[in-house]
């Protein structure tokens, strides 16, 4: 015997054949909303359905409370076949074509699913929680969302804007850096420089690996950062690798080569001894080697050395045959970034100005020939003048 009504039971039998959105059925509400039915089908009215109802209002409620949008979410960042092929531009078979948008028609059904429909087949007089659900036409949605998907992406690139490499594999930053360019003082062309040639990469122009070099705190990394996060509902991501994750360079190229979105492959604060193995590997990228290139990215590096490579005065002084041959090599590292940007330490005037800003930033009410002369006496303290020095200083006040 069925317990479920007809419509439901129609819904309950169409989602076990889910195949191009396999991962949206196995997501936490809906896999929930899966074994919920199929409990109802099986005894209707029951403890374990109750339990069963309970539990997935709960996947719903933290969700946003709303299973509608809760739907959407994970439809829309559903990483599956269908996406992989129209983000590409390439052929979607016939039979692909079909499973989605019958699929994407059910998801449309579920959509309008409210609470006293289910209730109605679960229970008499026991009070049970409500959840909200906003109707959508995901037929209509997606074919949108697929045209897009070269600036909003999909699976984990949907959700995220900032990655890490563990292991291998390319994972999200939960709390990531949400620094902005407005929120960065001083060196207005340096930046600019960084943003442009970011906005080549996004249109499809030539774009450079740039290098931004130059002393410590003056803002190379959070540059980098910020230009992603002005530049992220263009389709720009970045992937935060560190020098000793350098071999794993090429895998994280094959794994977004065929990716629509563009990307930038971070790689902070890098320098090298001269018998680093790691250097080879960067050189071969850098020089566009056809096993690790990727079209869709760019390398973007900072670091405190102009030309990267550590070199001592014994250096100078071996036994090398070819020592002025040897030496360039060494030092041509820098020279295969197509773009270098120099970060250089603020002089007075430019420090007091970053100073100056980030107080009236953060509203800190000091008359500003006590803020000047106390933001000098910290920098003497601080061993010299540099906009993280700047940030630090005003962070200071706003702590007193």
């Amino acid at each position: 015997m069925i317990f479920l009504t007809e419509a439901l039971e129609n819904l309950r039998l169409r989602l076990k054949a889910v195949t191009v959105f396999k991962g949206v059925a196995d997501s936490p509400a809906l896999s929930r909303l899966i074994r919920l039915l199929d409990g109802i089908a099986a005894d209707g009215q029951s403890a374990e359905n109750i339990a069963l109802y309970a539990d997935f209002v709960k996947s719903v409620y933290e969700n946003g409370c709303d299973f509608g949008e809760c739907l959407k979410t994970c439809v829309f960042e559903d990483e599956n076949i269908f996406i992989r092929l129209s983000a590409a531009k390439r052929e979607i078979p016939a039979a692909v074509k079909s499973a989605a948008e019958s699929e994407l028609a059910l998801f449309s059904e579920l959509s309008a699913i409210g609470a006293k429909q289910l209730k109605s087949d679960l229970c008499g007089e026991i009070s049970l929680p409500d959840f909200d659900s906003t109707s959508y036409n995901f037929v209509e949605l997606y074919a949108k969302r697929a045209k897009d998907a070269c600036k909003t992406g999909y699976g984990i690139f949907a959700r995220h804007t900032m990655f890490r490499v563990e292991k291998g594999e390319i994972l999200p930053f939960e709390s990531p850096d949400e620094i902005r360019l407005d929120s960065l003082f001083g060196y207005k062309a340096e930046r600019k420089k960084v943003l442009d040639n970011t906005k080549a990469l996004l249109e499809g122009k030539p774009a450079a690996n740039v290098l931004l070099c130059g002393d410590a705190g003056t803002g190379k990394s959070s540059t980098v950062k910020a230009v992603t996060n002005e530049l992220s509902c263009e389709g720009l991501r970045l992937i935060e690798l560190s020098k000793a994750q350098l071999p794993e360079l090429p895998g994280v190229f094959g794994k977004i080569r065929e990716n629509p979105l563009k990307f930038i492959i971070f790689i902070d604060d890098l320098s090298f001894n001269k018998n680093d193995d790691s250097l080879g590997t960067l050189k071969a990228i850098l020089e566009g080697s056809a096993s690790a290139k990727s079209q869709n990215a760019v390398i973007y590096a900072t670091s405190n050395r102009r030309h990267l490579v550590k070199e001592s005065f014994s250096d100078r002084e071996g036994d090398d045959i070819h020592a002025n041959d040897t030496k360039a090599e060494l030092l041509s590292l820098s020279e295969r970034f197509g773009l270098t940007v120099l970060f250089g330490k603020p002089d007075k005037k430019l420090y007091l100005e970053i100073v100056k800003n980030l107080a009236q930033k953060k509203g800190i009410s000091l008359p500003e020939d006590e803020l000047l002369l106390k933001a000098e006496e910290y920098a003497l303290r601080k061993g010299g003048r540099s906009a993280r020095a700047a940030e630090q200083f005003t962070d200071l006040l706003l702590a007193k």
